[in-house]
Order: C-alpha cells, then sequence, then structure tokens
C-alpha cells in the first residue's frame, strides 16, 4: 500500500512518552536522553535502577497524545477513589477494630484488577492483533515481582496505619511519600531538583506535622506514635514501589494491560502466600484462609475492595500516559474532601492546626510539581539612535 501515489512508508524512530524520566531505556538499552543525542557523543550514565535489572526492552516506546478531557476525568476520578479509601477504612470498622481479616482485602483487590486487564487485554488482542505489543522475555517478566512484593507490605501496613489514625491523618500522613519519591528521583534515577522543589518538599514536611499537633492539650501528637511510624512506613513502600513500577511501565511500549496481568499476577500470587503463611505460623487454629478469610465481611468491605482495585487501574494508567500533574491535583483535592467529609460523617473535630497543615500540604504539592526554574528574562537591549555627522571639507 505505500506503492501508491501520495503515500508515503513512515519512517522508525526511536521516540521516548512525554514527561518521562530523562534515564529510562530504550530499545537497544541506550538511555531516552542518549538516543535523543545519537551521533553527537552525549552519553547518561545509567542509573542505579538501569545498573541492576537492565533494560529488556524489545521495542520503543512511542509517543501518546493524552487530550486534555481526559486527563480531568482522570483527575476527578482518582479524587474521588483517594478520598473515599480512607473514609471507606474507617467505616468498616466496629468497636475500633476490623470484624474481618484485613488481608484478604488486597488479595481480592489485585484479582479483581487481574481479572479485569485479562478482559482489557483480550479486546485490545481482538481489535489490533499487531498492535498489542507483549513482551515474554524472562529477564523482563522477572522485573514484575518486586513491586508486587512492595506492595503487597504497603497494603497490609496501610490497614494496620488506620487503626491508630482518623481519616485526615491517614491522607496527610500518606503525602509523605512525595519525600521520599523525591529523594529516590534524586538517587535512584538520577532526577536531579530544583530549589523550589527542594523547597516545597521540606513545606510538606512542616505541613504534615503542624497538622498533628494537638494544641494546648496534654499530649503533643493527636495519634499514638505508632500510627505515625507506620505512615511514614507506608509513604515510603508507597515511593519506592511507584518509582520502580513508572520505571517499568515507561521502559517500552508493551500494552499497559499486559503489564497490569503482570503486576496484580505476581501480586495475587505473594498475598496468597502471606495468607498461607500466617495460616501455617497459627497452626492452622481457625483452618486454611480459603475457609473462614471472608467472614465479616460487609457492604463497606466489598466498597473497600473495588475502590483498590478502580484506584490501582487508574494510578497504573497515569504512570504509563499522563503527567504527574494529575495525580498532584487529586491528591490535593482528596485532602481537603476528605477533611469536610471526616468531619461530617464521623465527627472529626475540625482544628486551626489540621486546617494549617492541609493548606500547607497542598500548596507544597503544587509548588513541587511547578515547571522547572526558569532564568529571569533578559532585559531589551536599548534601542540606539544613529547619529549622523556630516563632514565637509574645506579648502582654504
Amino acid at each position: 500500500p505505500f506503492g501508491r501515489p501520495g503515500l508515503r512508508k513512515p519512517e522508525h524512530r526511536s521516540r521516548v512518552l512525554p514527561h518521562a524520566p530523562h534515564s529510562y531505556r530504550v530499545a537497544g538499552g541506550e538511555t531516552a536522553q542518549a538516543a535523543s543525542h545519537r551521533g553527537g557523543g552525549s552519553r547518561v550514565a545509567p542509573s542505579p535502577i538501569e545498573r541492576n535489572f537492565g533494560s529488556a526492552s524489545v521495542s520503543p516506546p512511542i509517543m501518546v497524545a493524552i487530550t486534555g478531557t481526559r486527563k480531568l476525568w482522570v483527575a476527578l476520578t482518582l479524587t474521588c477513589f483517594t478520598c473515599s479509601q480512607g473514609l471507606l477504612m474507617e467505616g468498616s470498622k466496629v468497636g475500633g477494630k476490623y470484624p474481618y481479616n484485613s488481608a484478604t482485602v488486597p488479595l481480592l483487590a489485585e484479582c479483581t484488577k487481574l481479572v479485569l486487564s485479562l478482559i482489557l487485554l483480550r479486546g485490545a488482542y481482538r481489535k489490533d492483533p499487531k498492535g498489542t505489543l507483549m513482551t515474554t522475555d524472562w529477564r523482563s517478566v522477572m522485573m514484575y515481582p518486586i513491586p508486587s512484593i512492595i506492595y503487597l507490605f504497603h497494603n497490609n501496613v496501610q490497614f494496620y496505619t488506620m487503626a491508630y489514625v482518623d481519616a485526615a491523618t491517614y491522607q496527610i500522613l500518606g503525602n509523605l511519600k512525595i519525600v521520599t519519591t523525591g529523594i529516590l528521583f534524586r538517587f535512584a534515577l538520577k532526577k536531579t531538583l530544583t530549589r523550589t522543589q527542594w523547597v516545597a518538599l521540606l513545606l510538606l514536611t512542616t505541613g504534615a506535622t503542624v497538622s498533628q499537633i494537638n494544641g494546648c492539650k496534654g499530649e503533643m501528637l493527636a495519634a499514638p506514635m505508632m500510627g505515625y511510624a507506620l505512615g511514614l512506613l507506608s509513604a515510603a513502600l508507597s515511593a519506592t514501589a511507584g518509582v520502580y513500577t513508572e520505571f517499568l511501565l515507561k521502559k517500552n511500549n508493551d500494552n499497559l494491560y499486559w503489564q497490569n496481568v503482570q503486576l496484580y499476577g505476581f501480586g495475587a500470587v505473594f498475598n496468597a502466600m502471606r495468607l498461607t503463611y500466617d495460616d501455617v505460623s497459627s497452626g492452622f487454629e481457625h483452618g486454611l484462609w480459603v475457609q473462614h478469610g471472608f467472614y465479616g465481611y460487609n457492604l463497606v468491605t466489598w466498597l473497600i475492595v473495588l475502590n483498590f482495585s478502580f484506584s490501582g487501574l487508574f494510578v497504573s494508567w497515569l504512570q504509563k500516559f499522563a503527567d504527574t500533574i494529575v495525580k498532584v491535583y487529586a491528591t490535593s483535592s482528596a485532602m481537603l474532601l476528605t477533611l469536610v467529609l471526616a468531619v461530617a460523617f464521623f465527627g472529626l473535630e475540625p482544628s486551626l492546626q489540621l486546617f494549617l497543615g492541609i493548606v500547607i500540604a497542598c500548596c507544597s504539592i503544587n509548588l513541587y510539581f511547578m515547571p522547572n526554574d526558569a532564568p529571569h528574562p533578559a532585559l531589551p537591549a536599548p534601542a540606539v539612535t544613529p547619529v549622523v555627522i556630516n563632514i565637509k571639507n574645506t579648502e582654504d
């Protein structure tokens, strides 16, 4: 068909996804920036992730155009899921405790995401078999258990955190993952941060601290120290898994649903292994987890499973295609909305410290993802009016 008049065979070039970190690998083992400067002698040192795990990509990433309308809808949807997550977990408690085995919720969420990804992958393959790329090389596949293991610990730490803190505090502590994300981007992916971004990280830490000062009451902090420790651990795990997952999803042109199948497949296996280990440790006191694992489930618990499932799918879509700023605005909006709903439905007493902490955190998040520092524009050169001097030669 390319032989017809007026048609020209397209050129095959290695192009990178927009907003992808400059050190991500493209086909052939080159970094994205090295590929863009091929032939010019400019090379970028591989990041620690690349040195330890390599590339294993088989096709170059492509440009993906994402419309502003789609970004807006994704941001609004993710805001709702992020906001409702802590509220649902708080609402599922009975007498301050979970009446169900909280470790089974991540397992059901992983299985739900796996089934949905398989359905979407089948639809994409039937629609465009040649365009649905799937890397089956073992080196590439064996990179996916790593984030699955990290998310296994993170999902379970979330429930333990909510046992000590309220929904609004949970949102504030969760946003501390931006601090660890910035550090990991700097040292793991060799992404430099501007002075504005480092100031934003300091502001976020300050906002999280201010929000938890308990005024002039007996205790300085508003929640037990164990709650803050678990919140910090959850933030660190989330940032580590997020940075590594973004590297995996953007490193080649594999179909997103195929990448999700690998992520959630390993996630389901590891969560099932974790439940089996708990049964073995207890000497099968209550039998196998399959027999009693879903005892105490109610409507709110199933809503938590759906929340975990769909929020995970939306986040993977954002990590693959969209700007990070979409997640930032979703998180900022969710923090404010969570505060309002927690006051309305869970009897949370609003305080000036909590309000100031949320405002500072929201400003910090948006400041962190502002465009890079740009030099001040140079002043225009002053206009020079030419002066013409006529010199007449006179003879005596």
